[in-house]
């Protein structure tokens, strides 16, 4: 599969289409989940173009990998769950649905059943509520 520049988050590092940022540095961009299967549901998001992980070039993994870990401590710090699931998805039968490689940062608590992936839009103050949370707690 050759990659797309005008996918959802191609156009979002862009500057094309708004996001709940939480992060962002030279390499990579932090943003919240707009379908949110936890509250607190975030992406990180590589800035070099790659449709998956065989596609993206070692350092801007590495760079994704390191921010995904950043952003990932200050939403433990930021929601407190007990556990946190991090996911990467290569390939529509993986259930990649965007085709821009990315990281998932998903809080999850004990007895609370995940939403599922892609299926509800999150409110939008909702959502920059949850933005600002985690940026307090960014270190």
């Amino acid at each position: 599969m050759s990659y797309d520049p005008d996918n959802i988050f191609a156009r979002i590092l862009r500057g094309e289409i708004p996001c709940h940022k939480v992060y962002e540095d030279e390499h990579t961009l932090a943003f919240m989940d707009i379908m949110p299967q936890s509250d607190g549901h975030t992406l990180v998001v590589p800035k070099a173009q790659g449709a998956n992980i065989f596609d993206i070039p070692a350092d801007a993994l590495a760079a994704a990998v390191r921010t995904t870990q950043h952003v990932a401590r200050a939403v433990r710090k930021a929601f407190d769950p007990p556990g946190i699931m991090i996911t990467q998805l290569n390939g529509a039968p993986a259930g990649q649905s965007v085709f821009h490689l990315h990281f998932h940062v998903i809080p999850r608590y004990e007895g609370q059943s995940m939403r599922v992936h892609a299926g509800r839009m999150g409110d939008p103050e909702v959502l920059a509520g949850h933005a600002a949370r985690i940026r307090a707690c960014l270190e």
